[in-house]
């Protein structure tokens, strides 16, 4: 980075608040504050974005220096291209302020109550997709209502203050990569305010819209390497940057209590009903990603783009897409789903795009329940057995175990890691660790779990896995 470049600061005053977003991370700032910028310029109104983050203060430190704005940065093989976003208001930090935080969404102004929190922020049994009563912060918010830890006891609490004040309610938009995230985010605050009171959830379930969202932009981490391309070309300091693919899709339900910004000036498809465009996405995108992180790992490749363009992976993708995932899903209005997945694949293969299966790998247990599962228990109810995806279940349980191929350790990172490892490391044989971890209800559904056809096709992918290694059992899988 040259030594002399200033900081990037904001142009102008800032928007004034119309949404409260929780979780801004870099997709967040890759996806929604772009689109929302864009509407802004497009057909103006207030739609500023208080952003929450619920556990670090990273994106505070990093934004409020710049009053909130920062650089999107579109990666490219043909060239980069920056565009500096300035949709971000403030930036609040929940632990260190969580009266700010319900101020303001309580404050009328906010008609809008966004999330990209991750699959483990909802706190929920990604099996059943009910919110789990027991979890920590969970537990905690139920008996301090006043000083929440959870996005989910933030927005109970704002609600009931806004019941209480004959405010409106705003409008919650789910826009995380889960299944029917619109109804998941109304059952876990049903739930929650179900066992704070009766009459506030009835109040909620009246009146309060949730819904349903498909969002699509890769999005790998921002490294000091990027800040530092970023410093050269435009001649500014901006750690706050994110970078991200060129392509972006967000679909939504048109469901709003109070209005929202003109996203469909930025590109934004609304429709009644985004369940198709949901399970095209988590299963054609999601699905394939997380089937080259795991077996991609455990191979010794790093990127997603490293993946693709390996032959072997490549024809991976293709029968998982051909055989195993598209006979499952129903084509979207206005999509073809062959085009789709080639598309995917080319999407892949753009080295500019440095996302790290390490990265992707995360939180699998919170994630493969409607990325792999799902698909699999639907070939299964006809009869068929999707051996591919069996495999990358498999390659997700030899992961878990925290060894690779070389002997060197995994850093796992997932909620239950530590559990997860200890159920493998306790069991000797590949059935044994198999049935160790299938005995996990909070990932794997009864019914799926003790599928015998399905149990005894894992416990042949681990084997082999342990044995011959991720090539040698994807070449054997391909052969079949």
């Amino acid at each position: 980075m040259p030594a002399e470049a200033p900081r990037l600061s904001r142009s102008g005053a800032a928007p004034r608040r119309g949404i409260v977003h929780i979780g801004p991370g870099a997709f967040f700032r890759a996806f929604n504050a772009v689109f929302t910028e864009e509407a802004m310029a497009a057909e103006g109104g207030d739609w500023g974005i208080t952003a929450v983050s619920l556990r670090s203060a990273t994106a505070r430190d990093q934004l409020a220096p710049q009053g909130g704005a920062y650089t999107s940065v579109t990666l490219s093989e043909a060239g980069n291209r920056a565009q500096v976003i300035g949709a971000i208001a403030e930036v609040l930090v929940a632990p260190e302020a969580p009266e700010a935080v319900l101020a303001a969404m309580a404050d009328p102004a906010a008609r809008i109550v966004s999330l990209t929190i991750t699959e483990k922020g909802y706190c929920h049994s990604p099996s059943t997709g009910r919110l789990r009563l027991d979890h920590p912060d969970i537990a905690h918010d139920l008996v301090n209502p006043a000083a929440p830890r959870s996005a989910i006891g933030f927005i109970v609490e704002a609600l009931a203050r806004r019941r209480a004040a004959g405010v409106a309610p705003f409008t919650v938009l789910s826009c995380d990569n889960l299944p029917a995230n619109g109804r998941l985010a109304r059952g876990v605050t049903l739930d929650f305010a179900r066992a704070r009171d009766d009459g506030l959830a009835a109040w909620i379930e009246a009146e309060v819209p949730f819904p349903a969202t498909m969002v699509d932009r890769i999005t790998p981490a921002t490294t000091e390497a990027d800040v530092a391309a970023l410093a050269e070309a435009e001649g500014y300091h901006d750690p706050a940057c994110v970078v991200h693919e060129a392509f972006r899709q967000w679909v939504i339900e048109d469901r709003f209590a109070q209005g929202r910004p003109a996203w469909e000036a930025a590109g934004v498809q609304f429709v009644r009903n985004v369940e198709a465009h949901e399970t095209m996405k988590l299963r054609c995108l999601n699905g394939t990603h997380s089937t080259l992180a795991y077996l991609g790992y455990l191979a010794g490749l790093e990127t997603i783009a490293d993946a693709a363009h390996d032959p072997l992976f490549s024809a991976l993708l293709q029968k998982l897409w051909a055989e195993e995932i598209l006979p499952t899903v129903p084509p979207p209005e206005g999509e073809d789903l062959p085009a789709y997945t080639a598309a995917l694949l080319a999407r892949y293969r753009d080295r500019a795009l440095r996302h790290r299966l390490w990265q992707i790998a995360m939180d699998g247990s919170q994630k493969l329940p409607q990325r792999l599962l799902g698909t699999i228990a639907d070939r299964r109810a006809p009869g068929a057995l999707p051996r591919g995806l069996c495999l990358a279940v498999a390659g997700w349980m030899r992961y878990v175990g925290g060894i690779d191929e070389t002997g060197a350790p995994i850093d796992v990172r997932d909620p239950l890691a530590d559990r997860l490892k200890a159920a493998s490391d306790a069991a000797g044989s590949a059935e044994g660790k198999v049935a160790a971890l299938l005995a996990f209800r909070e990932i794997f559904p009864k019914e799926l779990a003790e599928d015998p056809t399905f149990r005894a096709a894992l416990c042949d992918a681990y084997r082999d896995l342990a044995d011959k290694g991720a090539r040698a059992t994807i070449r054997a899988c391909l052969a079949g």
